[in-house]
């Protein structure tokens, strides 16, 4: 391993490894047919203190540095489920930062700590219909009455959304564009809101991706976090993380990809030889591999960067490895898929699951255009 991991964090990533091989793995077809898994998954991943690893300790958090996230992130390729993963990352790396955060010590105590327990579900709820990478257009209004906001709007492709106990939710608390965004957390059981329907999605099938209606749902005025109108910068800075963990996870993805395909092409016999005799196969693998090691190491100096917790975020680092990682996983993918022949096409290989899956990285989290835009930035192109 890098020798950025430490024994500890190695211990720690042993611990991740045996809990997603014996509780996850075995499950990976299952849950995708019935396009659902359990919400007992959230319990037992709270009790292994996998959601507060970077966390405030005072609250549930176990306050270690992100090499942790990154070994956890890691191993959950593991599991062989797109969709499990990217629930469980949403929970600990995406939804709650932000109450890590800015959050008051009571909204800490009442929607942080339990979530970092495992005992409620979170989702952050940002995107909508006509605001989906153009967030400073989005609709979603938060009105002020007395001690109260009255909500009213729509979210869509919501992570979690199906089934969260509550929301991180962007809502418009001013004028037009981002100075008039603030964040608020909603607990889902207000008066108003309701879940439309659970998206059908191409991959990710076990994960609940849902359209959310608000309708006068009223929220005490306590439930905003940090400043009102203040929201869109934190909105910015939670998804460099976001771009961070996924750039993490899609490496380990390629990594447990190739190993699946080399471990098949060591075995298949075709035409009197191993499909690995073949030239155009072992070229086609020492591509990949070169190319899958240098994305991880330029995702590891965003990490190495991003855990230093300066103030002025890896802004470019964390955008080059978002892009890189995701973009590849296309190709790794496909090729994999593409060697299995016919048993890259069934449902019961792993190996056509992550075709899938891996779709929806270049678009979760930032578009690759978007990527690229920030990228141009940075460079003052």
């Amino acid at each position: 391993m890098d020798e950025r991991f430490t024994p500890e964090h190695e211990a720690f990533r042993r611990t991740v490894r045996q809990f997603v091989e014996r509780e996850l793995a075995p499950h990976a077809l299952e849950w995708d047919q019935a396009g659902e898994f359990p919400r007992d998954v959230f319990r037992r991943c709270g009790e292994l203190g996998f959601f507060g690893i970077s966390h405030d300790p005072a609250h549930g958090g176990s306050g270690l540095d992100y090499w942790y996230v990154a070994a956890f992130a890691e191993e959950l390729a593991r599991a062989r489920n797109g969709g499990v993963a990217m629930s469980l990352l949403v929970q600990g790396q995406m939804a709650t930062p932000v109450i890590n955060e800015l959050g008051t010590d009571e909204q800490k105590r009442e929607f942080l700590a339990p979530a970092l327990a495992g005992e409620r579900i979170a989702a952050l709820a940002m995107s909508e219909p006509d605001a989906g990478s153009d967030l400073a257009r989005l609709r979603t209004t938060a009105s002020r009455d007395g001690d109260d906001y009255v909500i009213q709007g729509a979210k869509t492709w919501i992570s979690n959304g199906a089934r969260a106990d509550f929301l991180v939710l962007a809502v418009r608390t001013g004028g037009a564009g981002a100075p008039g965004i603030s964040l608020v957390t909603l607990p889902t059981d207000v008066k108003g809101f309701s879940v439309s329907k659970k998206l059908q999605k191409v991959g990710h099938r076990s994960s609940d991706m849902a359209i959310l209606y608000f309708e006068d749902c009223r929220i005490p005025a306590r439930y905003v976090l940090g400043r009102e109108n203040d929201g869109f910068f934190h909105i910015m800075n939670s998804f460099h993380a976001e771009r961070l963990v996924t750039a993490l996870y899609t490496v380990a993805v390629m990594d447990d990809l190739l190993r699946e395909t080399l471990r098949y092409g060591r075995e298949r016999q075709a035409f009197g030889k191993r499909l690995l005799d073949f030239q155009v196969w072992r070229h086609t693998f020492v591509d990949h591999a070169t190319r899958v090691e240098a994305a991880r190491q330029l995702t590891y100096q965003a990490v190495q960067l991003f855990n230093r917790k300066r103030k002025q975020k890896p802004v470019k680092e964390i955008a080059m490895a978002k892009l890189l990682t995701t973009e590849l996983a296309q190709r790794v993918a496909y090729d994999c898929q593409q060697f299995h022949g016919g048993m890259g096409y069934v449902e019961e290989s792993h190996v056509a699951r992550a075709w899938r899956d891996v779709r929806m990285l270049t678009i979760g989290g930032g578009t690759s255009e978007v990527m690229k835009e920030i990228i141009a930035g940075t460079m003052a192109l």
